[in-house]
């Protein structure tokens, strides 16, 4: 039963891995990540998605280490950024990682996406990283199912985690068939469309019927999927409403209603395409 802002999900390694967390893509690094940060660990968010690219490393890390709730507690996520994985300096990249966020380890930690020519590569240098107990569990994002059919025979450590751009209107079927297949934990970003739910007239109508968003009834129907969710937001309002979806359930023709809306429409860039 998903009732709670702390249930998880168990990952292949047996790690537990919350299913819902704050994300901090476009968040200044300083004062504003350590207030967002600091806002949702108040409101009981214990899992907290960041990357080298965003620049804000740092102050996740002072947030977290201000904070009353214990490190153990939280479940820190970061990445390694294309450009490392272009110059083979993977290990370099973690450690600095580490550095900035002050932390002797983090819980995931996943190839941003996959540089053609590089990403198996990268994925060995985290699968050390891995055997070394700095991180808990490593994974990969924005991989399709042919980065992973290239991939997965090529490791001694399958990904615990596909962290893609996932939500009603791009639910990549195939992908995640094999996402479940394989044990990989599938995690979205862009989780609510950058806002975009709140135009679409079957999830207001779902937020009616159920006395909540279009925001809160996306989120939960990725719960109730088994897929975690990591919405991002700057304003502390909008933090506390994100997570007031632990008290009620969808039902499954309501399910059903929002898995129909799959139009295979991207927002952000796309894993075949992308250029940085």
């Amino acid at each position: 039963m998903i009732d709670t802002i702390g249930s998880s999900v168990t990952l292949q390694n047996g790690v537990e891995m919350p299913l819902f967390g704050l994300g901090v893509f476009q968040t200044s690094g300083g004062r504003q990540v350590r207030n967002v940060v600091s806002w949702a660990l108040e409101a009981g968010y214990r899992s907290i998605d960041t990357a080298t690219v965003y620049d804000n490393e740092a102050g996740v890390g002072q947030a977290l280490k201000s904070s009353s709730v214990p490190r153990e507690e939280i479940f820190v996520t970061t990445k390694v950024w294309n450009s490392s994985q272009r110059t083979g300096h993977t290990l370099q990249a973690f450690d600095a990682s580490l550095r900035a966020m002050q932390m002797d380890y983090v819980d995931l930690y996943l190839v941003h996406w996959p540089v053609a020519g590089h990403h198996v590569q990268t994925w060995r240098d985290l699968e050390t990283i891995y055997e070394s107990g700095r991180a808990r569990a490593i994974g990969v994002s924005n991989f399709m199912v042919e980065h992973l059919q290239e991939l997965l025979p090529q490791t001694r450590i399958t990904p615990m985690v596909n962290q893609v751009e996932f939500h009603p209107y791009l639910q990549s079927p195939e992908l995640l068939t094999l996402c479940q297949e394989a044990g990989i934990q599938v995690e979205a970003w862009a989780p609510i469309m950058k806002g975009r739910v709140t135009k679409v007239e079957e999830l207001c109508s779902l937020g009616h019927k159920y006395g909540k968003t279009a925001v809160q009834v996306t989120l939960r129907w990725l719960l109730q999927r088994g897929i975690v969710a990591i919405p991002k937001s700057r304003k502390k309002q909008r933090i506390i409403e994100n997570a007031d979806i632990f008290d009620f359930q969808l039902t499954a023709e309501d399910m059903a209603v929002i898995d129909n809306l799959d139009r295979g429409q991207r927002i952000g860039p796309s894993p075949y395409t992308f250029k940085f």
